[in-house]
Parts: C-alpha cells; structure tokens; sequence
C-alpha cells in the first residue's frame, strides 16, 4: 500500500486533528491530542541526560505517547514486559528511567515521570527521529536470563508494510482491539505499529473476557489474539463485526480454529515469528492443519539439526530458530515442535530454566529441577526440589515460596505441582535424566 505512514514520519504527516488515533468505552483520543501529548513529554525528556527508558503502561495511548517522545527526545524506549517494581528493581542497570501510567508510582532508584501529571508547556519544536533509532524487548533465553533484543524502527516500519501488502485492503476503516498487551512484539506490531502505519484506531485496553468482545458492536473490528482467548469464546453470544481475526503466540489447534470461525463467520488468520525474528509466516485456518506460508523475503536454511532464518526484518541479518521445520515441495511448511527449554503456557513465553533459577534462591531450597506437565489438556510447570536440611517444609513454606515467586514470574509461571526428593535424578553421562524428572509427575504417584 502506498498511504503507509512510518512512525519517524508520523507527527509530522499529522494532518488530521480531529482523527480519532485510541478510544476506549467512554472516550476517544484525537491526532491534535496525541501531537500536543507527545510534545509535553518530550519537553519534560529533554530534562534528561539518561539514554535508555523503560516504558511501562497498561493503557496504549499513553504507551503510543511515550513511544514517540522518547525516540523524538534521541532516547531508546526499552520494553520491560512488565509493570512489576520487585523485578524493573532488579533491572534498574539497563535503563535511566521509567515512564508508566501506574497510578500508584514505582519506588526506583531512578527518574519515574507519568505523563498524565505533567503540566501543559508551550510546544517545542521536534528533533527528527534518527535513521538508526530502535526500541530495546526483552526474551527469554536458553539460560533463563531475559535477552535483550534491539529492533530497529526502519524493520518495525518495513514489518507493518509487509503486514499492511497482505492485509491493508480489507481493514480499511477497522478498529483494532486485542486480547494481548502491547508490551511484546506481537502486541507491539499489531496493536501499535500496524494500526498506526494504516491510521487505524486502537481500543486502549486489553480485552479480557468474551462478553466484553461481543458488546463491540458500532465498528467493523481486527481483532488481535492468541489461543487462550479464542479457546474461551462464548458462542451463546452474538459475534462482533470481526472483519479480521489474528492469532499468535502459540499454535492454533484445529478445533479452536473451526470453532472460531463458525462464531465470527471468517477464517482466523495465524502468524508464526519470534521477538527476534519479527514475523516469518502466516496461514489461514480455512481448512484443517493448514500449513504455514513464509513473507516474500523470508528464507529458511537447513543446518545440520536445526533451522536458521534470514529476513530483512532481523537486525544482523540471521537468526537460529528453536522450533523444527518439515517443508513441502510447494514452499509451505509444518511445526514439528521445539528445540529448546522454552515453552509456551497460555501463549506466554515461558522460561523453565528461568523458573528454576528462582527456584535457587528461595530459602530451604539446595537444588531444583522444572519440567512442563500436562494434565486434562492444559501446560503447567512441575517443580523438583532438593531441600538443604534447613527446613522440614511445612505448608507455610509452600506459601512463602509462591508468595516469593509472584515479585518475578508470570502467574502461569508459578509451579503448580512440586515434587520433594534426595537429589535430582542423573543419566549415564551425570546429565539431568528429564524423563525420569517427568515420571515423578505420573498420576499414580
């Protein structure tokens, strides 16, 4: 599409005042409010000398604000993943700041400014955007320690015109609600960066339950997604106008997909991509197992054992790939599964090697092992624990464990299922004997 409009030309082509950019149920934010915003903060940044700040917020415009000053203001916004102070505490090191709509603050060692308390200025003339400005995501990786990955702009922007050539046609005056949080890639794109390219407002807040998608009913909709949600549609309700229906961060099984669309009358459509690959593929659940159909300038590689990808979306211009490929003679392809200690519960991206390293520092425990468990169909992570003798683990102990992993790990994070024993188990080469590990979790222990 040729009317796309990149985020470093974004302020500067706003040419509409009264177009309506983010709304939520009683409200509707304008281009001429977004502009007069961003200038308020980015005079507020230019107060700073700090490079790096952290963006945390629950509400999309005022995430889309902070984006824009930020990279106006020569600085690198960095998305946590979170709002959680315990953990942005222990991150402090990688940023000078926090920007954040939390009502409340956050007590940090550091400038925590939210824009909404800011008191109006006269509007300063904005620096350009530079050619080489990103935004800094985190992921987990194979150690458990959160990667950072740098994205820059210029792939953010060529993403969304990828995006916008596959789809842009049929969301011509769509509103874009999700059922994700834009403080990840797949949120980033969808519920910010494409919306913005095609000038498509953005519903502020997350959707959470079925009813609240149903009641959606004065738009046509894309509705950004996962898994999660669209297994817990409501099909007693009357389907919203969904014109397009995205889904990722994690498979789509077959079931859901057909129930899906039998409810919203259209096909889900599927991305497959990481953080650090942007998107790499799609498909459309017109029928079942459809299979995965990578973007023009994708190229995968077969190395040995495993996949590596090249795109013009990847900063160094490859990337390996954690996941197992089978292709077709006609291009398309299939997910054989992962390769790696990362899995994916609730279509979070979960860590088990991150999940025992917190398990490490609790107090009573000597060792750990997680292992991922599956019981009536649903992923949870099952714990493995050596005691150092310095407890006898009464039931207050498992709730201070609990209690104590919140402050780091997503809910879906926190083990559901612990196993006590005398040492973790071992294969022939002193190697962790994961399937013996699983065993422990058998339904007739």
């Amino acid at each position: 599409m040729d009317n796309l409009l990149p985020l470093n030309e974004w302020i500067s082509a706003a040419r509409h005042p009264e177009h309506i950019v983010a709304f939520s149920d009683d409200k509707c934010w304008t281009q001429a409010m977004l502009v007069r915003d961003v200038h308020r903060l980015y005079g507020e940044l230019n107060a700073y000398t700090g490079e790096r700040w952290a963006l945390c917020f629950d509400n999309s415009y005022g995430f889309i604000v902070a984006l824009l000053a930020t990279l106006h203001a020569g600085k690198t916004p960095l998305l946590p993943g979170h709002c959680r102070e315990t953990q942005l505490r222990e991150q402090q090191s990688l940023f000078s700041g926090v920007l954040t709509d939390l009502p409340s603050g956050l007590d940090l060692d550091c400038p925590v400014i939210n824009p909404q308390t800011l008191s109006s200025q006269p509007p300063q003339a904005l620096s350009p955007i530079a050619h080489d400005a990103g935004v800094i995501l985190f992921t987990s990786g194979s150690t458990g320690e959160p990667s950072q990955v740098f994205k820059p702009l210029s792939a953010l922007n060529e993403e969304s015109a990828w995006l916008a050539k596959l789809w842009g046609h049929e969301l011509q005056d769509c509103r874009v609600v999700a059922s994700v949080s834009h403080q990840h890639m797949y949120g980033l794109t969808f519920r910010i960066m494409l919306p913005m390219a095609l000038g498509l407002a953005c519903d502020v807040s997350m959707i959470h339950f079925p009813e609240q998608l149903a009641a959606l009913t004065s738009h046509p909709l894309l509705f950004i997604s996962s898994p999660a949600f669209l297994k817990r549609l409501d099909t007693n309700l009357m389907a919203p106008p969904c014109r397009k229906t995205i889904s990722a961060a994690g498979l789509l099984d077959d079931k859901t997909a057909q129930q899906a669309k039998r409810w919203f009358g259209e096909a889900v459509c599927e991305i497959y991509g990481t953080t650090e690959t942007g998107v790499l593929a799609w498909r459309q659940h017109q029928s079942a197992a459809p299979l995965w159909q990578p973007f023009p300038d994708v190229e995968f590689v077969a190395r040995e054992e495993k996949w590596s990808v090249r795109s013009p979306l990847i900063a160094e211009g490859g990337c390996s790939l954690d996941d197992n490929l089978a292709f077709t003679r006609q291009g398309g392809f299939r997910l054989l599964g992962r390769r790696d200690r990362i899995v994916k519960i609730e279509e979070k991206r979960v860590s088990l090697s991150e999940i025992e390293r917190r398990l490490m520092t609790l107090p009573g425990v000597q060792d750990a092992a997680v292992v991922p468990i599956v019981r009536a169909g649903r992923m949870t992570p099952g714990a493995v624990v050596v005691l150092d003798g310095s407890v006898n683990l009464p039931a207050e102990y498992k709730k201070l464990w609990r209690d104590t992993l919140r402050q780091w790990l997503e809910p879906v994070a926190i083990p559901r299922y612990w196993r006590i024993v005398e040492s973790i188990p071992l294969n022939s080469q002193s190697k962790r004997a994961w399937a013996q590990l699983q065993e422990l979790f058998d339904e007739t222990h």
